[in-house]
């Protein structure tokens, strides 16, 4: 079934929900504030006409001039409420629009994210929602104002005559003609403008974060010019777009104040007659040209209203990611053993593409069981369905009996510890990255779970300990050690299915028996699985499951795999060759010292 696309007007009034009560109170303090604008001007006819009838006196002077202050007193109070009010809303539904950004990357299958550009996830979350502040804060509460407040003037000049009403708005006809096509080329540019910065946040994320490979390899100068093309195309783009609207906008500008231009000639003529007196005569021209500022506020409202719409799009777009679904309540378990049933994969979700093809497999509860096989083969896709970083195409994983796809997201988390080679430290202290495995850990929990895996050591020799933030320790810190903080954090978590991808890809020979050593300690009792190419550190695993292109080739345990499985035969030879060369290497480099 086709759905129709939500309008970005609609999905301002859904963000809007959460501050509606300060908004609608924003608008009514501004409404108020440009009213009470409006009793000056009463106040300087009043006297102008008093002065003329010759009945001026000090008493007159004082009152009005008194209301004209009290009247300014207002309006400039209720406009800081106003504003007060639309900022608190708009930086609330920013810190919303955020959240729910963030928490639907969590909700929404791993290709669905990883398939956007950082730099343009980047720009959307730092950049475009923050772009949408000041429309929010300005334009819905001002242009409220600033649309009554010519309705107001016009109903007061057609109360004094209603030929000065019309004569107030003469130019107004002309000032369109340049604003729709103002409008018009900010339409047309608009989306353009957002792709090209778009293009320009990945190129300077990729750039930095590439930084290194860069000077590695010697590409300082093509990546550098790709980086340079790419902020002088973005220059020239915005230049031309100005340089286009140049003309239409300062027409627009010189249109829109020459209400006077109406008013004032017919204003003279009625009062020749004797149709206004010169007192009616001064406040129609002073109501008039109050609706300038407004018309003119109006003009630049209607530009960041056409942003706004196309910033809220592409949030919206965000938001409409498809999300894994989960039950609202958690799922009845009996234990905790793992079973694959005829599982099938595929990234697109077309079957040429499939990369696992019907694999059945039993991670039986207490067993520790080991994936291996050449690159590509679909070991680390496989371990990622297993914690639901994607729903399988074909088949089913059931944990504990039940499909995961019948227990909540949450459920899940708590039942998996996932540790990959690539690991990531957040812009915290050492001590709070591991404790993100239990946020509910003591710091001596923390510290135990630490030494377990074996990173005791190390941070005790950073100046700060424990203290230390990852940025400034994680140039100082190993690949191996980053994954030993990752292996920590698992222990902490203390869940009852491990996975372990490459978790030791990069410990050193000295601390990887140790590491195996604790590992087997802590996840005696758990369903654990291993993915290694290492395979000496699998090679006491009660199931070796060898996957090649997206199938089970074999599995055994090694003593069957060896004479049974020329693939693992062949792998273990090469493994067993590659560790004698590293061993003879090593001799031999100390032979020389």
């Amino acid at each position: 079934m086709h759905l129709k696309k939500k309008s970005w007007f609609s999905s301002l009034l859904s963000f809007a929900a959460y501050c509606k009560g300060k908004i609608i109170a924003s608008v009514i303090f501004s409404v108020i504030s440009v009213t009470a604008g409006l009793i000056p001007y009463l106040s300087v006819y009043k006297i102008l006409e008093a002065f003329i009838q010759n009945r001026i006196d000090t008493e007159t002077i004082f009152t009005w001039s008194g209301i004209a202050a009290g009247a300014y007193l207002i309006k400039t109070l209720f406009f800081g409420i106003s504003t007060a009010l639309s900022h608190i809303s708009a930086y609330v539904i920013l810190e919303k629009l955020r959240l729910l950004v963030a928490d639907k990357f969590l909700r929404a299958p791993l290709g669905e994210v990883t398939a956007k550009p950082i730099g343009e996830i980047k720009n959307m979350i730092v950049d475009k929602i923050e772009s949408i502040e000041p429309p929010l804060a300005h334009v819905i509460p001002e242009a409220s104002g600033n649309l009554v407040l010519p309705l107001i003037s016009i109903l007061i000049l057609a109360a004094i005559d209603w030929r000065m009403a019309l004569a107030s708005l003469v130019t107004v006809p002309l000032t369109m003609i340049p604003f729709s096509m103002l409008m018009k080329s900010s339409g047309n540019n608009y989306e353009k403008y957002m792709k090209s910065s778009n293009t320009v946040s990945s190129v300077i994320v990729e750039y930095i974060e590439g930084i290194q490979v860069i000077k590695t390899f010697g590409q300082t100068g093509r990546s550098y010019e790709k980086f340079s093309n790419a902020i002088v195309d973005y220059r020239k783009f915005i230049l031309d777009w100005m340089s286009s609207t140049w003309v239409t906008m300062k027409l627009c500008v010189a249109l829109f104040p020459s209400t006077l231009l109406g008013a004032l000639p017919v204003g003279l003529l009625l009062c020749v007659k004797g149709t206004l007196t010169p007192a009616e005569l001064c406040l129609c021209i002073m109501i008039a040209m109050s609706m300038v500022g407004s018309l003119a506020h109006l003009e630049v409202f209607m530009n960041e209203i056409k942003q706004m719409g196309f910033i809220i799009h592409d949030t919206q777009s965000f938001l409409d990611m498809p999300e894994l679904p989960q039950p609202a309540g958690p799922a009845p378990l009996n234990g905790f053993d793992v079973r694959l049933s005829g599982v099938r994969f595929s990234y697109t979700g077309k079957e040429k593409d499939e990369v696992l093809h019907g694999i059945d497999l039993h991670l039986p509860q207490g067993g520790f069981t080991a994936l291996v096989g050449p690159s590509g083969g679909g070991k680390s896709t496989m371990a990622k369905l297993i914690a639901r970083f994607w729903d399988v195409t074909g088949g089913n994983i059931t944990i504990g009996g039940t499909d995961i796809r019948d227990m909540p997201l949450s459920q899940l988390s708590s039942l998996v510890s996932f540790v990959t080679q690539d690991n990531y430290l957040f812009q915290c202290s050492l001590l709070e990255n591991i404790r993100i495995g239990n946020p509910g850990a003591t710091d001596g929990e923390v510290r135990a779970a630490a030494k377990a895996a074996q990173c005791d050591g190390f941070i005790s020799k950073l100046e700060n300990g424990y203290d230390t933030p990852a940025g400034e320790a994680g140039s100082r810190l190993s690949g191996g050690e980053k994954q030993r903080i990752a292996i920590a954090r698992m222990i902490l978590k203390n869940a009852p299915i491990v996975i372990l991808d490459e978790a030791t890809a990069f410990t050193d020979p000295e601390n990887e028996d140790k590491m195996q050593r604790s590992i087997s300690e802590l996840t005696r009792g758990k369903t654990l699985l291993v993915i290694a190419h290492r395979l000496s550190t699998i090679k006491n695993a009660d199931n070796i499951v060898v996957l090649k292109d997206g199938g089970i080739l074999a599995q055994g345990k090694q003593e069957e795999l060896l004479p049974g499985c020329p693939l693992y035969r062949e792998m273990w030879k090469a493994h067993i060759g590659a560790k004698a060369w590293t061993v003879s290497q090593r001799k031999g480099a100390g032979a020389h010292v």
